[in-house]
């Protein structure tokens, strides 16, 4: 029971020492909470992990007040595509608008499609457009920066990969637009029936491999990575990859009208990708994607069929260009066959940081797709690998319940983490030769050794990773599977065909059962070897490319293309079905229908061949000299951007004020739709400012807090 003194006890006095221990209190706590803070931003500031790998970056350029910068300038591009026959032929409009009160330079690094050739550069200022001009890549990188230092606007476009160019545009005026209109064609994909037309807009950031070649500080003006002894281009190949919240609103938006004559009825045209808009007129489609701009996050793919019944089995196209004629050819030998030989399945699947999210999903199913195809007479093998390369299996096990109940539990249980060291899987699965190679049934029948390869392809190293494919391929087919949004498609397409395979792409969940029953159709079915081309004109067959035809798979078009060669005489193709019989086919080129851009798809595939002979070191010492200048040649004869040529447009009126500054602006990408946060890759701040100012507030918070201890100890 309380007693009445108890409850009428006086409210204890405040005095000066009880205010100074109040206050000590309150400092020792702000103390514990800077303390807090500071951790984890120390942590975010530190970009090299403990085994010195450039980590994410998290931190965004600020300015001296701390507050976030974002790019001034905003970028939305248009694609106006028409389609004839195997050739698509593009207009892509990429509009930059300088939003800031200050004079711009834009860099942007964008991909196209991984046989893209660029052959035409426009500028349009207001009314003005200036028409760019191929340059020795050199040249022009010293015209640009000259007509930059005056003030004149001048852009220019760089090829970084087949598949990943560069644009530079200096001296936008502020609140300004100026438009890059980029001409290009690329070839359209048909497989299983269907004809295929992809289109990327944004990219997954890549994997660089070795160590960095200085230890120099870095300012990341460029790219999230810095160069490295294995990649030493690699911070020009590294545009930021942010979240659509990043970039202002409006920007980073695609418009897409598309018309398409296959020189076939079509019956049905379609998107797993994108919402179409169909119109058909004749045998003319118009579709057009993406009703008021869809947001650069992912590839447009549009597949079109022809109707039902009207198979293309074969077609030819001419066309004469300055004084010179060209033949493309196109014959699907039509093989129906469902004879199955038996294999050695060899799967590797990559499991690295890049893959994490919707990308991890897409790559398990496919494998297990894959495990569901095998037969009885099959052996198969799991390889995956990361930073580090396992298997599942020492050697090939036979596809029986046991096993493969194994393997599912395996796969299912696998996650992404850790880096892309793609080379030691590649070797793991490529490296087996000798007796123990390619396994025989119980029968004595040699099993087909085949090897299915699932990524995205995010390395920056491909030239190493053919390099190995070619070196170690034997007997062995490689197969590769892209993954995700976004996936590398020119490793994609060059490892398959280094690999004497086909590729197949998934973007989503959803889109995973179609593509790989065709490809595993495929895999099982018979193909036709040993394939010869008979051009009724010998010496123009000299001249065809590619010069070596591969192995052709059911459904898949043998196509090649000649220079100097009239529409006349009997074009004769013949191989080995897998019973060992023979096919021919022959196809009269008097029946030729005009085509478009045919020379560009000859040098294009001859400066393809000139590039392969040097990535696989066929041209050694003196001989690397002539493949660049014929490379430079080709592309200055025939208006294309290659990796020795750029396109090139420069007003000759100067328009900045020699006396006005000019800010870069080094436009991101947006992170593809279904990737993982962690891939996310913002700019980093040029200093450790913020973080020593933090840790000076820190080290005054505790000389204060011992401050006030010293005095209350001699209270």
């Amino acid at each position: 029971m309380l007693s009445i003194h108890s409850l009428s006890r006086p409210a204890p006095r405040i005095t000066p020492v009880r205010v100074r221990r109040i206050m000590e209190a309150i400092s020792l706590w702000l103390a514990m909470l800077l303390l807090l803070f500071v951790q984890p931003l120390y942590a975010e500031a530190s970009t090299r992990g403990a085994d010195g790998v450039e980590s994410a970056g998290e931190l965004r350029f600020v300015d001296d007040q701390g507050r976030h910068l974002e790019s001034a300038t905003m970028v939305n591009a248009d694609y106006q595509v028409e389609v004839t026959g195997l050739v698509a032929d593009v207009q892509l409009k990429q509009t930059f608008r300088n939003t800031s009160r200050q004079w711009r330079e834009a860099v942007y690094v964008f991909p196209l499609p991984e046989k893209a050739s660029v052959y035409g550069l426009t500028m349009v200022a207001g009314e003005r457009r200036i028409v760019g001009e191929i340059r020795e890549k050199a040249l022009a990188r010293q015209e640009y920066t000259r007509a930059k230092s005056e003030g004149r606007k001048v852009a220019r476009v760089d090829q970084q990969r087949p598949n990943l160019f560069t644009t530079y545009l200096a001296n936008i005026p502020p609140g300004e637009s100026i438009a890059i209109e980029l001409s290009y064609q690329q070839p359209v994909r048909y497989q299983g029936g269907e004809f295929e037309l992809r289109i990327p807009t944004t990219l997954t950031p890549r994997f660089m491999p070795g160590p960095p070649v200085t230890d120099a500080e870095t300012t990341w003006n460029k790219g999230w990575a810095t160069p490295t002894t294995e990649v030493p281009d690699a911070d020009e190949i590294s545009p930021f990859t942010v979240l659509p919240g990043d970039v202002k609103p409006g920007s980073h938006r695609a418009t897409v009208a598309m018309s398409i004559r296959a020189g076939l009825p079509v019956s049905r045209v379609s998107s797993r990708s994108h919402s179409l808009s169909n119109t058909w007129n004749g045998n003319t489609v118009e579709v057009t994607v993406g009703e008021g701009g869809f947001a650069m996050d992912r590839d447009l793919l549009v597949r079109w069929a022809p109707t039902r019944g009207i198979a293309p089995s074969a077609a030819v196209f001419r066309q004469q260009w300055q004084g010179e004629d060209y033949l493309l050819a196109m014959m699907i030998p039509g093989l129906e066959s469902e004879q199955q030989v038996p294999r050695e399945l060899v799967f590797v699947i990559d499991t690295s940081g890049s893959m994490a999210g919707e990308s991890i999903r897409q790559a398990k199913q496919s494998l297990l797709r894959g495990l569901d195809s095998l037969g009885p007479d099959d052996t198969f093998n799991v390889i995956q690998f990361n930073s580090q390369t396992a298997s599942l299996f020492m050697d090939p096990v036979p596809a029986t319940g046991n096993y493969l109940a194994r393997a599912r539990r395996y796969v299912q249980g696998l996650h992404a983490d850790g880096g892309t060291e793609m080379a030691p899987a590649l070797d793991a699965a490529l490296g087996r030769h000798g007796p123990a190679a390619g396994s025989e049934t119980a029968e004595g029948v040699q099993r087909l050794r085949q090897v299915v390869f699932i990524t995205d392809g995010s390395v920056g190293n491909e030239a190493d990773l053919f390099r190995r494919i070619e070196r170690q391929l034997g007997d062995t087919r490689l197969f590769t599977v892209g993954i995700g949004s976004a996936p590398n498609m020119h490793f994609m397409r060059e490892a398959a065909r280094y690999g004497r395979g086909t590729y197949t792409s998934i973007n989503s969940t959803a889109d995973v059962q179609r593509p790989l029953d065709e490809l595993f159709g495929k895999m099982q079915s018979a193909v036709l070897t040993d394939i010869q081309v008979h051009w009724p004109d010998a010496e123009a067959g000299k001249s065809a490319r590619p010069a070596r035809i591969g192995d052709l798979f059911r459904g898949e078009p043998l196509i090649q293309v000649v220079r100097e060669h009239a529409p006349h005489g009997e074009l004769k193709m013949s191989g080995q079905l897998p019973d060992g019989s023979p096919w021919q086919q022959s196809l009269d080129l008097a029946q030729a229908a005009e085509g478009k851009g045919l020379h560009r798809v000859w040098a294009s595939r001859k400066i393809d061949g000139l590039l392969d002979a040097r990535t696989l070191g066929r041209a050694s010492g003196e001989n690397k000299t002539p493949i660049v200048e014929q490379v430079t040649r080709l592309g200055i004869e025939h208006q294309l951007v290659t990796p020795y040529t750029s396109f090139l447009a420069v007003d000759k009126t100067p328009s900045r004020p020699v006396d006005s500054t000019l800010a870069i602006d080094s436009f991101p990408t947006l992170l593809p739709a279904g990737s993982s946060t962690g891939m996310l890759r913002y700019p980093q701040t040029a200093t450790i400012s913020p973080l020593l100012q933090a840790l000076g507030l820190l080290g005054l918070m505790f000389s204060a807090a011992i401050g006030l201890l010293k005095k209350r100890a001699f209270v």
